[in-house]
């Protein structure tokens, strides 16, 4: 008997995540679909399809769910900008990454001044961008008298920061491969030995 209450348990243990993980998955695609960083429990319900006493049930209220919401896409978004295997180009997940992201990166970059989520999704990609920064050419960055470091750390995230790549990709139109070379020449200039 108690083996078939346990199994119950787990499985509805199962259940009450995966509706979690649903909610959670609606409200970022709310955010990523329509920019919108407020959609209203109604329409985060909907989307998941369950109900909004189920919301609020799981994550007790709208602010701790657009909370978690913010930290579940921005492990994501890390996640997004990792390279396949260790020795492959970082910046070719990286420019994936912003022709996925990119227009609401610079959405929420257009708001940040005006919009407090807005600001907090600004804040923590540009934390983001900057380890990333530190991660993808740390190697390299070694190789470079201590003193440079923080300078060249600036560089790097300005020559790789979503809005060079609005520059290249979207305002010329250049193609992927083209970007790609860009911004991969503008990296090697930065770390090219002095």
């Amino acid at each position: 008997m108690s083996t078939t209450r346990e199994y119950r348990m787990v499985r509805r243990g199962a259940a009450v995540a995966a509706t979690r993980e649903r909610i959670l998955a609606a409200t970022i695609a709310l955010g990523y679909e329509e920019l919108d960083l407020d959609p209203t429990l109604e329409r985060v319900a909907a989307r998941a399809g369950v109900s909004v006493q189920t919301v609020l049930r799981r994550f007790g209220s709208r602010t701790a769910l657009l909370d978690e919401a913010l930290a579940a896409a921005q492990g994501a978004v890390a996640d997004e900008r990792l390279p396949a295997a260790a020795g492959d180009d970082p910046l070719v997940p990286l420019l994936e990454h912003y022709r996925l992201r990119g227009a609401f990166s610079l959405r929420m970059l257009a708001r940040e001044d005006t919009d407090a989520r807005a600001a907090l999704v600004t804040a923590g990609g540009k934390r983001l961008h900057r380890d990333w920064v530190s991660t993808a050419f740390g190697p390299r960055l070694s190789l470079h008298d201590a003193g440079r470091l923080e300078a060249l750390m600036d560089l790097l995230v300005v020559a790789t920061d979503v809005y060079a790549w609005k520059l290249l990709a979207l305002e010329r139109g250049l193609p992927d491969t083209v970007v790609l070379d860009r911004m991969r020449t503008l990296v090697d200039a930065i770390l090219a030995p002095h």
